[in-house]
């Protein structure tokens, strides 16, 4: 074999390995992860992150009550999410289902039959979840940077709808308070600023 195809068929078994995700280091996952708490909240936060097999793994324990979770490094762009730790079981099971192997629609749909069968319980009031996301061009993962991100606020409500509530089922200009998924156990305001 000539040393040109030989260097070519290596490059070739070595690419999979190239394509592989890199986890962020512990520091640099805490670090982004409470880029979505509120400031008086952020030092404080319970982080959960990813270990080195990309498994869930409680990076930080909290002394608040916010639960902040870091960006999921196998996503394109950069999202990162802090709630009040009453949502934690919604969230927990939602982590669960996705280490299954279940994503999208089909998580959802096994989730709603999960929460039927009580096997996981909303909070009883209403409770926030923070977002701050970016596209992958304004994050550096090497430093933890995010520039120009945007943050969303969302507060469940289970079983609210537009009529006990008073919102619309959706926005009609930028950044104005509307209710998604109403009526059901995972019933939400959504508040969305415009994107910077």
């Amino acid at each position: 074999m000539k040393p040109s195809l030989f260097l070519a068929s290596l490059s070739l078994l070595a690419a999979p390995a190239l394509a592989q995700t890199v986890i962020p280091a512990p520091d640099i996952q805490i670090k982004t992860a409470v880029l979505a708490a509120p400031t008086d909240k952020k030092d404080g936060a319970t982080v959960i992150g990813y270990d080195t097999d990309g498994k869930y793994i409680t990076l930080r324990k909290g002394t608040n009550d916010l639960v902040c979770l870091t960006d999921d490094p196998n996503q394109k762009g950069f999202s990162a999410a802090c709630y009040h730790e009453s949502l934690e079981p919604f969230m927990a099971w939602g982590r669960k289902l996705r280490m299954e192997g279940k994503k999208g629609p089909e998580m959802n749909e096994q989730r709603d039959k999960d929460a039927k069968a009580g096997k996981f319980k909303m909070p009883k009031q209403p409770a926030t979840l923070f977002v701050f996301s970016a596209p992958s061009e304004r994050y550096d993962a090497t430093t933890g940077t995010v520039t120009d991100g945007n943050l969303r606020y969302v507060v469940y409500i289970a079983n609210a709808t537009a009529q006990s509530t008073g919102l619309p089922t959706k926005a009609e200009v930028p950044g104005m308070p509307w209710i998604m998924d109403a009526g059901t156990y995972r019933a939400h305001i959504m508040i969305t600023p415009p994107a910077k």
